[in-house]
């Protein structure tokens, strides 16, 4: 698998310079959000979506301010909402440190991230940048109809597949998109192209958010949580999904009371995650990332042959065979 310092190597002068831009626009003038925005900085994951941001961007044409404006507004977008999500799932972590809602507690996680999304405007007034708005209000509204559908479909038995892939577009696969959008307008404004990247980002998205959902029913937890946390948290993903579908009207009862119990017993939870291992639920899932993977990968086709085409081919591999 190809590492993602390499896949990064096409556009590593955007990144060095994103970097700086991104902890700049981070800045407030207020010292206890100054503290708590420099943690969030030190502790941030991969930054995988400004990749997809400048990649995209590469395919087509040089990157230039406005692109770094994208990545920006993705990324302090992305970090918004993951604050906001640690207080909604009362997560203590985060990519293996500690939330900022463990840390300074649920109000001030929620103003933090507030203040987030209103750098997010304020990056768009200042650089003049107004088309972009309506990708990443869209992308914002997606995100929050996406939990709250998860909340409602939870509680429900009869969650059917169409149900679960409307949930992780709206949750995540809809950011990816708008990163591939978004790093398309930086530099053309063909309509054509960047709906093309965003249908590209579609698919990617969908594939990773699948892999994630995999992660959960695999012997060693990833990602910063616990193997079983979206059974503590009652989320039906779709490697449950399968086997809750394909199983006897006894026995889908039974896997249901396990999944709506609030005691999280670790051996029910072991009990599920060694049902869903072996009834299929995570053959069946791995299948659909990959075919996701593999739309997303002939879209790229379309594109003349580049670095920057070579190495959002590899990214599309990376998010479905990475281990964490």
């Amino acid at each position: 698998m190809t590492s993602l310092k390499q896949i990064k190597a096409p556009i590593e002068q955007e990144l060095k310079t994103f970097e700086v831009f991104f902890e700049e626009k981070l800045k407030s003038e207020v010292q206890l959000m100054n503290t708590i925005l420099e943690y969030v900085y030190r502790t941030k994951g991969k930054q995988i979506r400004p990749v997809f941001v400048f990649l995209a961007a590469k395919i087509l044409d040089d990157s230039n301010l406005s692109t770094q404006v994208a990545a920006c507004s993705v990324e302090l977008l992305h970090t918004a909402t993951l604050i906001h999500d640690d207080v909604v799932d009362d997560s203590l972590e985060r990519r293996g440190e500690s939330s900022v809602k463990a840390l300074w507690r649920d109000k001030i996680a929620v103003l933090v991230g507030d203040y987030v999304l209103a750098r997010v405007l304020q990056l768009q007034i200042e650089s003049e940048q107004y088309g972009f708005l309506s990708f990443i209000s869209k992308a914002a509204q997606d995100m929050i109809e996406g939990e709250i559908l998860q909340m409602k479909k939870a509680q429900n038995p009869d969650i059917d597949f169409e149900t679960y892939y409307n949930v992780i577009y709206k949750k995540t696969a809809s950011l990816i998109a708008t990163c591939m959008a978004v790093g398309a307008a930086s530099v053309t404004q063909d309509k054509t192209l960047i709906d093309k990247m965003y249908d590209i980002g579609k698919n990617a998205g969908m594939a990773f958010q699948i892999k994630d959902d995999i992660f959960d029913y695999q012997k060693n937890g990833s990602l910063g949580k616990p193997t079983g946390k979206d059974i503590e948290e009652k989320k039906v993903t779709l490697p449950l999904l399968y086997v809750l579908k394909n199983a006897g009207e006894g026995e889908r009862q039974r896997i249901w009371a396990i999944t709506q119990e609030n005691d999280k017993n670790p051996q029910k939870i072991n009990e599920l995650i060694k049902l869903v291992n072996d009834r299929g639920g995570i053959d069946y899932a791995t299948e659909k990332m990959n075919e996701y993977r593999d739309k997303a990968i002939a879209g790229l086709m379309n594109f003349p042959e580049s670095d920057a085409r070579n190495a959002l081919v590899d990214l599309m591999k990376f998010i479905t065979e990475r281990e964490k």
